[in-house]
């Protein structure tokens, strides 16, 4: 696939090195209440009418207001901990605010089932050549993993969405389309053309290109040789909004969306189900549940965000889609068995991706896994939701 394009390719892994990584710190806000007891006088009469002498007024008795028990703050957490950027939920600071990685994961049949995919935060899914998938998770839950992968090459449209969560980029090749944004300044990436044994490591059980992979020693291998910054891009608050555990997003008014099935993606055919008992959607394609090899546990994420985007060919010689993530359209939100039509846009082509629902306000995701599917506009209405 793309034999000619290979051919002119350029080796694209690390640049910036030498850049120093700027230290960042969360502190938690405490909230103090401070009440004053009021004054109060007592008037006293005299007991003898004839007395000349004025008697002293008695010294008043302070009032002392009732104690009041302080609500503690909803966002407030443990010391050390944050909200994670990437599923909202509580994690250690150490983890939450470091720079999460973005890897891309083969996912044809043959490169099934991947492993580590149930870490991912977020995962997203968009056509590549000839009706196949490609996914990009976005982790930050990793130091223990020994097998993340199977890695594969880079497509344009996700080094848009990579740069979106500052996360540094893993990959293993890219198409020649690819390769200006990644010689520019907006993403930090690690390409295994560049650095296949330093940071990457092949298996036995599976056929080239379908063997290599990841673990948590290789990333921090090609952090340390491209010297990238580890800590979040200063001023970076997060790509999205998140509902709170006391008040989950249950979108009351919404269409029922009980199974979910991305239309054109002819390959894999996948499909989610929603789980009542659990309150996810389980992943399914190829006919089965999709597992993480690691665990041999089924995918399941909390919210599912579909995103309907123009796209063209490169050339009439290429099979390699130019998929327009910048430049906004509509889509669909789906969460707790309902869905609702929204809207996305990024302000700055490098930046986040904002969804709205139809009264324009950015929508609140539930805590846990987002599972993003990139879905060819011409293929909208053979999208199901029901």
């Amino acid at each position: 696939m793309g034999i000619a394009l290979l051919g002119s390719m350029m080796l694209f892994g690390c640049r910036k090195i030498g850049e120093t990584a700027p230290e960042t710190a969360s502190a938690g806000t405490s909230y103090v209440s401070e009440e004053t007891a009021g004054e109060s006088k007592t008037e006293t009469k005299a007991t003898e009418p004839a007395a000349p002498a004025p008697t002293e007024d008695p010294a008043p008795e302070p009032l002392v207001p009732e104690a009041i028990e302080p609500t503690p703050a909803e966002d407030a957490l443990p010391e050390g901990m944050v909200k994670s950027y990437l599923t909202g939920e509580p994690v250690a600071e150490v983890q939450g605010r470091r720079r999460p990685v973005a890897v891309m994961l083969s996912n044809i049949i043959s490169a099934c089932p991947q492993s580590g995919i149930s870490r991912a935060g977020v995962i997203y899914e968009a056509p590549v050549e000839g009706g196949i998938t490609r996914l990009m998770g976005l982790f930050e839950n990793y130091d223990d993993l020994e097998k993340i992968g199977s890695v594969r090459s880079c497509r344009e449209y996700y080094v848009y969405l990579a740069a979106g969560f500052d996360a540094l980029y893993y990959h293993y090749g890219q198409a020649a389309y690819a390769i200006p944004l990644l010689e520019s300044d907006h993403i930090d990436n690690v390409n295994g053309m560049e650095y296949s044994e330093q940071v990457y490591y092949r298996t036995s059980d599976r056929p080239s290109p379908h063997n290599a992979y990841l673990d948590a020693a290789g990333i921090a291998a090609g952090i340390d040789l491209c010297g990238y910054r580890t800590s979040y891009k200063d001023g970076y608050d997060g790509f999205f909004q998140f509902a709170s555990e006391t008040e989950p997003e249950t979108l009351e008014q919404g269409r029922n969306a009980a199974y979910v099935a991305p239309g054109g993606y002819f390959h894999n055919n996948p499909w989610f189900s929603y789980d009542e008992a659990s309150g996810t959607y389980l992943r399914y394609q190829f006919g089965e549940p999709q597992i993480d090899e690691m665990t041999q546990e089924q995918l399941a994420v909390k919210n599912i965000i579909v995103q309907y985007c123009s796209w063209k060919k490169y050339d009439d010689n290429a099979e390699y889609l130019d998929i327009d993530v910048v430049n906004g359209g509509t889509g669909t939100y789906i969460t707790s068995g309902k869905a609702i039509d929204v809207t996305w846009s990024k302000d700055d082509p490098w930046g986040v991706t904002k969804y709205r629902d139809s009264n324009g306000e950015e929508i609140k995701l539930n805590l846990g896994k987002t599972w993003v599917l990139i879905v060819l506009d011409n293929y909208a209405d053979e999208t199901e939701i029901r």
